[in-house]
């Protein structure tokens, strides 16, 4: 599993992101928060990875600063329990897939964003 998230890029499911909290009446601003908080990247920052098609090893790699708080996120995404994940990037993803659920179903940005 962690060989094809390594592998996967962030360009190809950015887009699913978008849809995703676009159709459940949240914004790609909001997304672009959420995305921030966890990894640090910035709205360019963001671009940047989708424009250059940046694994998920690499996305999570470079990130400029991940969330000292992201060990709160807890939780089932994809029947996974985000806080047992051992293996780090793939908790990584499940986090990040974590808060886009999270926003999509209408939860408060402050109760997203663990403050």
């Amino acid at each position: 599993m962690t060989d094809r998230l390594a592998a996967m890029t962030f360009a190809s499911i950015y887009p699913m992101y978008v849809a995703k909290v676009e159709r459940k009446g949240r914004t790609v601003a909001e997304l672009h928060t959420v995305i921030g908080w966890l990894t640090g990247y910035d709205d360019a920052g963001i671009a940047a990875c989708v424009a250059d098609e940046r694994t998920f090893e690499e996305f999570f790699a470079q990130a400029p600063a991940l969330n000292p708080d992201a060990a709160l996120i807890t939780g089932v995404i994809c029947g996974y329990r985000v806080e047992e994940i051992t293996d780090p990037l793939h908790q990584k993803v499940r986090w990040l897939d974590k808060l886009v659920d999270e926003l999509a179903r209408g939860k408060k940005m402050t109760s997203i964003l663990r403050s």
